[in-house]
């Protein structure tokens, strides 16, 4: 008999949760940056094997909100914690600081089956994992503790076959070549945020979100018209992001459209703008706006 269920991959912003995503899916479907807080919504991500279906619901980093989207994320996250069959609470080999306690506490209250998963184990000695793995393991009974590479793979694969073996059987819940529930649109608009994270670098803050405005396949080719706005909070973003003589948004553009044509198999004319919407993040309005309702969650 086959299984299936749903799992919930959590932790503080930055440990490496759309990383690890990305590895079991074999596919690129969560954005990843060195940034903390890169994932903003909940995104399913679907494995099917010979074994069943395990659904994987990456989350943002569980941390202390300071505005409105920020508000958002943490909701997002927390209210997956009590719908699942496992959870897996990511974090880095070293002593736990207060948002992992946090984390922690908030899984004792849900008292759900959870792995602890101590990523980036490249990092460190044995010995220093050793303790890592003694100071969590007083602080709560985990079914297992899997310390894992998520960027190199390393420990992937066996975490997967624990992953089956603890959830119930079951037909799956997607078709078996669907790796994902998300939206084309909102996938787009999340590779074009990731490319702007990486050629701004530090110059740009979060204080970034990208807009749809137009998504339409031609008919008499195969080719997708996309036109998309990058929303910033100030001023003296907009020239930042534009670049002289407009080469940054050209080359975040470049970036995206490779990441777009992957993802679509068709070839595609993106077309890039900057808008100035100030300190959007604090307004309730544009945060649903764009994309970010607490309702949905």
């Amino acid at each position: 008999m086959k299984k299936s269920g749903f799992v919930s991959i959590i932790g503080r912003p930055n440990v490496g949760k759309s990383t690890l995503l990305n590895q079991f899916l074999g596919e690129k479907l969560a954005i990843t940056s060195n940034k903390p807080q890169t994932t903003r919504n909940r995104i399913q991500g679907i494995y099917t094997n010979e074994k069943g279906q395990i659904v994987f619901i990456d989350t943002p980093g569980i941390h202390k909100p300071s505005h409105k989207l920020g508000e958002y994320m943490v909701k997002a996250a927390s209210t997956t914690i009590g719908d699942v069959d496992l959870i897996l609470l990511l974090v880095e080999p070293r002593r736990p600081g207060k948002e992992d306690l946090m984390i922690i506490d908030q899984v004792k209250k849900v008292g759900a089956d959870t792995f602890l998963i101590i990523n980036k184990i490249d990092t460190i000695p044995k010995v220093n994992l050793l303790e890592c793995i003694n100071t969590y393991k007083d602080l709560y009974s985990f079914q297992e503790i899997v310390p894992i590479c998520a960027f190199k793979g390393d420990g992937v694969r066996e975490l997967q076959d624990l992953i089956f073996a603890y959830l119930p059987e079951g037909p799956g819940f997607f078709p078996d070549d669907m790796i994902t529930d998300q939206p084309e649109r909102q996938l787009v608009a999340e590779y074009i945020r990731e490319k702007a994270l990486y050629v701004l670098d530090q110059e740009i803050p979060h204080g970034i979100a990208v807009v749809i405005d137009t998504f339409a396949e031609r008919e008499d080719k195969a080719i997708v018209d996309i036109n998309a706005t990058i929303i910033c909070e100030k001023e003296s973003h907009k020239p930042i992001i534009i670049g002289k003589q407009g080469a940054t948004i050209r080359e975040i553009g470049s970036q995206a459209r490779r990441e777009i044509e992957r993802l679509l198999g068709m070839q595609v004319n993106l077309k890039l703008w900057v808008k100035v919407k100030e300190r959007w993040r604090d307004s309730e309005f544009l945060v649903k706006n764009f994309g970010f309702d607490k309702k949905e969650l």
